[in-house]
């Protein structure tokens, strides 16, 4: 029986495994372009990776790459980016990423993706506060 089970569990988690790697797959390479966009000052192209909700609130890709350049600077120019764990809360599908800023500061961002016609596109980040650790 638990050689059945083992079977069946197998069976039905290997497909499943398969998805979220291929997901998380894309979903990171979303993000990395975006990154990519904006350590080339691309702005145009880094909007491209913005749901239409993100686009239809900042309007153009100026307005969104100032809002990024001035909100989010360790995502503007980071030094290092590390993906870590892909998770769905809620419904939604949030992936976690470590950034190293030019200073050497840490930050961890959550990345709200959403899957359109077009891909996978970023619709939120949230910067995570994380604990100070004192030596």
């Amino acid at each position: 029986m638990r050689l059945v089970l083992g079977f069946l569990f197998v069976t039905l988690a290997a497909p499943l495994m398969a998805q979220t790697g291929a997901e998380r797959g894309a979903i990171t390479g979303v993000i990395g372009a975006q990154i990519e966009a904006f350590l080339a000052r691309d702005a145009a192209r880094a909007f491209t990776y913005a749901s239409p909700g993100i686009q239809a609130l900042f309007g153009s890709p100026e307005r969104f790459a100032m809002m990024v350049e001035q909100g989010y600077p360790m995502v503007w120019q980071p030094e290092a980016v590390d993906y870590l764990d892909l998770r769905e809360q809620d419904g939604r599908l949030w992936q976690r990423v470590r950034l190293r800023d030019g200073a050497g500061a840490i930050h961890v961002l959550d990345y709200q993706m959403i899957e359109t016609a077009e891909g996978w596109k970023i619709n939120a980040v949230d910067l995570l506060h994380l604990p100070e650790v004192s030596a």
